[in-house]
């Protein structure tokens, strides 16, 4: 009987180092372990709290847990959301993790102060109200008829008839859709839900006078696009450039126009495309799966929130009552 000789310690000390490109190239795909919007977030995150550590002469990383509590504590107390600090600790959390250090987030006394904070600012998130079928039609309108008014209203209502994400609505080029007779396929090629990039297919049905597939396709032909990325910025001028627009600037989009119907702009934002095509969809009884083929929503009970709300007065318990 064969046995494997044992690697003594001194052998394996001798052992050369792994090379510096082997090592970038494996840190490169560590650092691509999160999807782009949540890379560029925790970026943010962590900068505001090295500033922080900075402002305090103590250190940021490895930080330690009394210092991780107490910065949480002062975002807190400065206002921010639960959902808010809760990202700023993953981010802390992250950034320990990649450099190597344990995440000081581990502590109990740092998961006390922010269980401390949901429990005292409360937990509930603030929704965006949703552009329903009535306001979405209302804002395609209010676009104006020069180039820039054209990408706004195919931006507006694409976002509207797919249920878009931002992040997904922005990502969308030329090749991720055909047109038919049907009316428009559209290819995600990856979501917040998907994020090794399996990729899905939606269909978008033709509309009436504010039709997603016509404004896409006069979106495109009065742009010239043929091919890249489908929403662009439009410069002064009515120049298209080449790049693709920020997620960002889907969100100040919809608030524009929401203010231009005299609507509460802090109340919309680019969720309330999405948010808007699934309330008026469940308004008018369409079938939660059905509604899934769009959303591809991976939880049925938040796809199910969306059908209460619409619900929420239809045969309602106390009717008649009093």
């Amino acid at each position: 009987m064969h046995t494997l000789p044992m690697l003594t310690v001194e052998r394996i000390e001798t052992l050369p180092a792994l090379p510096a490109a082997d090592v970038d190239r494996a840190t490169a795909f560590a650092n691509q372990d999160k999807a782009p919007a949540t890379r560029t977030a925790y970026r943010g995150d962590f900068t505001r709290f090295r500033l922080w550590c900075m402002a305090r002469n103590v250190s940021a990383l490895p930080a330690s847990a009394e210092t991780v509590a107490g910065y949480l504590a002062a975002e807190a107390e400065a206002g921010l959301a639960a959902s808010t600090i809760g990202r700023r600790c993953a981010a802390i959390r992250h950034a320990h993790k990649l450099a190597g250090h344990e995440p000081p987030t581990n502590i109990e006394a740092v998961k006390a102060t922010l269980r401390g904070i949901r429990r005292t600012i409360g937990t509930a998130p603030k929704r965006k109200a949703p552009a329903v079928a009535e306001i979405m039609r209302d804002m395609s309108r209010a676009a104006p008829t020069d180039i820039k008014g054209l990408r706004d209203r195919a931006l507006l209502l694409l976002g509207f008839g797919g249920a878009f994400r931002r992040s997904e609505l922005v990502a969308l080029n030329v090749a991720d859709t055909e047109f038919t007779g049907d009316g428009l396929r559209v290819t995600i090629r990856r979501s917040k839900t998907d994020q090794e990039g399996q990729g899905a297919t939606i269909a978008i049905i033709h509309g009436g006078a504010c039709c997603p597939v016509k404004a896409l396709k006069t979106w495109l032909d009065a742009a010239g696009i043929s091919e890249g990325p489908i929403f662009r910025p439009v410069r002064k001028g009515g120049k298209v450039g080449e790049s693709r627009l920020t997620a960002k600037s889907v969100c100040d989009l919809t608030k524009s126009y929401a203010g231009k119907l005299g609507l509460n702009a802090a109340d919309y934002g680019a969720h309330s495309l999405r948010a808007g095509f699934l309330t008026s969809a469940a308004r008018r009884g369409a079938s939660v799966f059905k509604m899934r083929d769009v959303s591809r929503h991976k939880s049925m009970e938040v796809l199910q929130g969306y059908v209460r709300d619409a619900d929420m007065f239809r045969d309602h318990a106390g009717a008649g009552l009093l």
